[in-house]
């Protein structure tokens, strides 16, 4: 899985931080989300996908 963040979408929100704080960040400064890790772990999966699913902007974009 790789993560992006489209950031002509993306507004800062941190839903994402909320569900995967070890994958994603906030600069607050920007208003907008940050990836730590472009290529989780398999561990981490879930809780990506659940950050995905719950962007209000639907920012979060998962290739496989």
């Amino acid at each position: 899985m790789r993560v992006r963040i489209d950031f002509g979408l993306c507004q800062g929100h941190g839903t994402c931080k909320g569900e995967a704080p070890e994958v994603f960040d906030v600069d607050e400064g920007a208003c907008r989300a940050i990836v730590l890790q472009e290529e989780p772990p398999e561990s981490l999966h879930a809780k990506v996908r659940m950050a995905a699913k719950y962007c209000p902007t639907l920012a979060i974009v998962l290739e496989d």
